[in-house]
């Protein structure tokens, strides 16, 4: 994710309120969501150093999050609407669409979820919500269902902003991610998904340990219960992947534009091209819609 503001009828991408925090993992978003995933680490902590007697199953590392920001059933649950990934998603599932309420049919309710209302939902977005809008329309008609509110699932449902326009959105999006804002605060997430703040003392501190099966050199074959050693090879296929850590120092902040280049660049731009949305970049340059 990189908005939060998915509700209301206008966005700002001038505004650094409508972005979400780059410092922090999805789930904690919310300051009041820390203290629930600090507890459960201790938890973990004191049951890993309970002792235990050998036919116990495998004892693993405390972690903060059971899920995983990104695996094979987050794409599938964004990508259902759009074959080849429906028939995939029904093989997965035994071969039927899942809960309607549970199907992927609000981007606000995915956010509100991954941010703060869910304590095991902390996905975030896939890179296709950048460029392909074609995920968000069922146009095979496929029957999702109806939801307890009696509600169709059928397109996904958007923000006002971009008018519940699939192409827009994506549009948004992308200029979202390629905002001032995000530029200035990018470092701050490489460091939590692919640096220093990845694993170890660091890791903890910010509230950024997932299941010890997602992390890069998981040793399966020291195991020697077969059922056991299966447990773990099936988690580390189904849990997702960390990356491996690629720097163990605070990445540096993007050298942002001085005034001077970026009042030459703002002649490129037209004013205002979409009424719901302020600090829109629309004009004469290669992605420029």
């Amino acid at each position: 994710f990189v908005l939060r503001n998915y509700h209301s009828n206008h966005l700002d991408l001038n505004h650094s309120q409508e972005y979400r925090y780059l410092r922090k993992p999805i789930a904690v978003q919310e300051k009041s969501r820390e203290k629930r995933y600090k507890e459960n680490y201790e938890f973990l902590c004191q049951e890993a150093n309970r002792p235990h007697s050998d036919d116990e199953m495998v004892r693993v590392a405390p972690f903060h999050y059971g899920s995983h920001y990104s695996n094979s059933g987050t794409v599938l649950h964004y990508m259902v609407r759009l074959p080849p990934f429906t028939k995939m998603f029904l093989s997965y599932q035994d071969s039927s669409f899942d809960i309607p309420d549970r199907t992927f049919h609000s981007l606000s309710t995915s956010w509100r979820l991954s941010s703060f209302e869910s304590s095991t939902d902390v996905k975030e977005l896939i890179p296709e919500f950048f460029f392909l809008p074609e995920i968000f329309i069922n146009s095979e008609g496929f029957d999702f269902g109806h939801r307890q509110n009696g509600e169709r699932v059928n397109h996904v449902s958007l923000p006002t902003w971009c008018d519940n326009n699939p192409r827009l959105f994506v549009l948004i999006n992308r200029q979202a991610l390629e905002s001032t804002i995000v530029t200035r605060h990018l470092h701050l997430w490489l460091d939590l998904v692919f640096g220093y703040k990845q694993q170890g003392e660091e890791a903890v501190k910010a509230i950024n340990v997932f299941h010890p099966s997602t992390y890069f050199g998981v040793d399966a074959s020291g195991i020697k219960d077969n059922v056991k050693r299966q447990a773990l090879l099936t988690m580390i296929r189904t849990y997702g992947q960390t990356p491996k850590q690629l720097f163990r120092s605070p990445h540096p902040p993007n050298q942002t534009r001085s005034p001077g280049e970026a009042s030459e660049k703002q002649k490129l731009y037209t004013s205002k091209p979409v009424p719901t949305v302020s600090g829109l970049k629309w004009g004469n340059y290669v992605g420029s819609p």
